[in-house]
């Protein structure tokens, strides 16, 4: 009976995300709506004003006081029901959001765009990066990953999703390729071990949970592990990067964390290593609407995003530098054919052109010299995460 309650109040329930849900429609809509508001308000009024000098007529007056105490109540009220739900949700009586695909496809992507503050104001609802088999967390001890990982292998590859996404994006399209690179890369010997991470969470952030995951792995694998290959999905390049500079501190590749020198394949599938014109476009956007008090509000609303999206406005530099003894796989798309049309040039796959998913400037700075690349033509961002084009290079790539 302990086990079964103990399994049950894993992770958040749905009544958690009804209280973050009621949270965020006080501080955010509500107040954007409020503020929106009066800034019309005294707009419309500063001009009426103009005739009598400048003296709030009462109609003014009525309409800011039955505004102020409609926000007023709608404000409390919301805060309540915030403060009563999670008072609720903390008895765990509530279904689970990680007993459905869809509660965990809605905690992932809301840990997305504001994982930081959950990490640090709702941590019941904050993931902790972890490998994952069947929606479910693993312990990194050496039964645990025993039970789990049956069939394990000394080649151990590491997959890892991108920005609002966790481990199950790695199965879209099975239904219509009939297989997917995990199951792929298990028939070439390897032993895939699927991540999910807090994408709302700094770069560097995560990956010092990565890089502490990792060598936690490789130490309780149930079998030696000789051989280590990462592969990730937009962010979840990035994040493997980050893990690697802070396994290696200083550049001193012979000191650091024994995980980096089984590393022999890194492959990133769309990753903004130079960053992503939309994260770059979305700062733009929330400056130039704090410009106007009519649409301040809403710039809020856009800077409300983690510090994961804003870390993807200029991605990783030069001071991350690749592992040397690994080999360097880099993997672009863009929507038109060739990755030189000025619409792949700006928009890529809608998310990343294919010069910041290689880690080559305009200017001709490459961050990977030696790293091999390959584009797909007529694709989005996520064709990346199942397409037979990929799934041809890392048969070659991953013999």
């Amino acid at each position: 009976m302990s086990t079964q309650m103990s399994a049950r109040s894993a992770g958040p329930g749905v009544l958690d995300a009804l209280s973050l849900l009621s949270e965020v429609a006080d501080g955010l809509v509500l107040r954007s709506v409020r503020d929106t508001h009066v800034a019309v308000l005294d707009r419309v009024h500063g001009l009426l004003r103009r005739p009598t000098g400048g003296t709030a007529g009462v109609p003014e007056l009525v309409h800011r006081g039955i505004a102020g105490g409609v926000y007023a109540g709608l404000g409390l009220g919301l805060r309540g029901a915030s403060r009563a739900l999670a008072a609720a949700a903390s008895a765990d009586l509530d279904p689970r959001l990680e007993d459905d695909p869809r509660g965990r496809w809605l905690n992932a992507a809301v840990n997305g765009l504001i994982g930081d503050r959950l990490a640090d104001e709702r941590p019941r609802m904050a993931i902790t990066m972890s490998p994952r088999v069947a929606g479910r967390d693993v312990a990194v001890t050496r039964d645990a990953l025993a039970a789990a990982y049956p069939r394990a292998t000394g080649r151990v590859v590491v997959l890892l999703h991108g920005l609002c996404e966790d481990e199950e994006y790695w199965t879209r399209d099975r239904g219509g390729r009939g297989t997917t690179y995990p199951e792929e890369l298990e028939g070439l010997g390897w032993t895939p071990v699927l991540l999910r991470a807090n994408t709302g969470l700094p770069l560097r952030r995560n990956g010092v949970a990565l890089s502490a995951l990792l060598q936690r792995l490789v130490e309780q694998w149930p079998v030696e592990v000789r051989e280590v290959a990462l592969l990730g999905h937009s962010m979840g390049g990035l994040i493997t990067r980050a893990a690697a500079a802070v396994a290696v501190p200083d550049h001193d590749h012979e000191a650091g964390a024994p995980w980096t020198r089984l590393v022999t394949e890194v492959v990133t599938l769309g990753t903004p290593h130079l960053g992503s014109p939309v994260a770059q476009g979305v700062g733009h956007g929330s400056r130039a609407l704090a410009r106007v008090p009519e649409t301040a509000a809403f710039g809020r609303i856009l800077d409300w995003r983690s510090r994961g999206v804003h870390d993807l406005v200029e991605g990783l530099g030069e001071d991350v530098a690749p592992l040397p003894h690994a080999r360097y796989r880099l993997v672009s798309a863009s929507l038109t054919a060739s990755p030189d049309h000025p619409v792949a040039a700006t928009v890529g796959d809608l998310l990343v052109p294919p010069r910041s998913a290689w880690g080559r400037s305009r200017a001709g700075r490459a961050l990977f010299p030696d790293g091999e690349t390959l584009h797909l033509g007529r694709a989005h961002h996520w064709t990346l995460l199942n397409d037979p084009r990929v799934s041809a290079a890392l048969r070659r790539w991953l013999a």
